[in-house]
């Protein structure tokens, strides 16, 4: 076959390819050896920018497309989590236990059964992790410290959550700190809450630092504040994705049953 009349078209495509990947790299911040690469193949569509765009596709693009997706799946996942009903998450948590008990599901059980106003449960759920190799585990100390708040043991809580390491995950020093501040506000200790809720909001990964900073600002009788930060909430919500608003759920009606006792 005489492939000399498709020549123009085939490095057409060549190039048309690297420009895409060219993009992407930039975007993506990738190492200079691929925009190198890729440049030599937009500007000249060469055998050798062929091999180029190919090796850049299927080791940078095709491995960046398959994380983008596990991360869209796990918010999926986590948005459906959000919206059951607490005793059927709890029923699932303790299935997941008998089946296999990890770390992760005897703390994710423990830390339901708090929430839903259960401490002896979750006392119990918990204690074979305390005096063990996970004592100092982030996972352990904010499920302990979430059990003490509900025990009204605030003091306690406090005590825990100061061995936290905040450097593990923004996840866990959003946790640490929202917690934090609700142990100090307990214990009257006002204005270390406020300064710890506005730390907690700093880089958030939830919405629940403001909501619960909200409701803080009310019990101390700062309307004003209040209702701007409810305010902000609110706006967020409107322009959040389905799925953050799902996700977030527990949160944005927090915020809206705090803007109906501003009324």
């Amino acid at each position: 076959m005489d492939w000399q009349p498709y020549l123009p078209l085939i490095l057409t495509v060549i190039r048309g390819l690297a420009v895409v990947g060219l993009v992407h790299a930039v975007l993506t911040r990738q190492p200079l050896f691929w925009t190198f690469l890729l440049v030599f193949g937009a500007l000249f569509g060469s055998f050798f920018g062929l091999i180029g765009t190919v090796l850049y596709t299927f080791l940078v693009v095709v491995p960046w497309l398959r994380g983008r997706s596990r991360v869209a799946g796990q918010a999926v996942a986590r948005g459906v989590e959000a919206i059951k009903p607490l005793d059927t998450r709890i029923r699932e948590a303790q299935a997941r236990v008998e089946e296999s008990d990890t770390l992760a599901h005897r703390t994710h059980l423990a830390a339901l059964q708090a929430r839903a106003g259960r401490p002896e449960e979750a006392q119990a759920t918990l204690a074979p992790l305390l005096g063990g190799i996970y004592a100092d585990d982030p996972v352990v100390l904010l499920t302990s410290a979430e059990l003490e708040l509900a025990r009204q043991n605030p003091a306690a809580a406090e005590t825990l959550l100061s061995r936290v390491d905040l450097r593990t995950s923004a996840a866990t020093r959003t946790r640490t700190l929202t917690l934090l501040a609700q142990a100090q506000a307990a214990q009257g200790k006002a204005q270390e809450a406020d300064a710890t809720y506005r730390e907690a909001m700093t880089a958030a990964t939830t919405e629940e630092p403001r909501a619960r900073y909200a409701a803080f600002l009310l019990r101390q009788g700062r309307r004003a504040e209040a209702e701007a930060l409810l305010k902000a909430m609110e706006k967020t919500e409107r322009r959040a994705t389905p799925l953050y608003k799902r996700q977030e759920r527990e949160w944005f009606q927090m915020a809206a049953e705090l803007r109906r006792e501003l009324r």
